[in-house]
């Protein structure tokens, strides 16, 4: 499936200028995004369906970045940090306009 404009300009938005979109991770997969120098990973998850949300986690964890960003729309927050919670990943959830933002840690 292709993904939407505003999918994509989360993605350009989150790499950043010297960033890269799609990155590529182990089992032939693709992170969202990647800032310059790999210090922040970011995956943008619009659908709100929680196994699309535990893969994105599971995504993150991978990457082995130092920060790991999950992107949702507003109302899918909490099934977000549930989800990367599950599977101890550490790591901020945030809404799409970037105006709230949740800490996770893995227990």
């Amino acid at each position: 499936m292709t993904k939407s404009e505003s999918h994509k300009r989360a993605q350009r938005k989150a790499a950043g200028g010297g960033g890269t979109t799609e990155a590529p991770l182990p089992k032939r997969r693709r992170l969202d995004a990647l800032s310059q120098g790999g210090e922040r990973a970011t995956e943008v998850e619009r659908s709100g369906d929680p196994q699309a949300l535990e893969e994105a986690a599971r995504r993150l964890k991978d990457s082995g970045a130092a920060q790991k960003v999950l992107q949702v729309p507003d109302h899918d927050m909490d099934a977000a940090t549930a989800a990367m919670r599950n599977l101890g990943v550490s790591g901020t959830v945030k809404n799409m306009s970037g105006t709230k933002r949740r800490s996770v840690r893995k227990h």
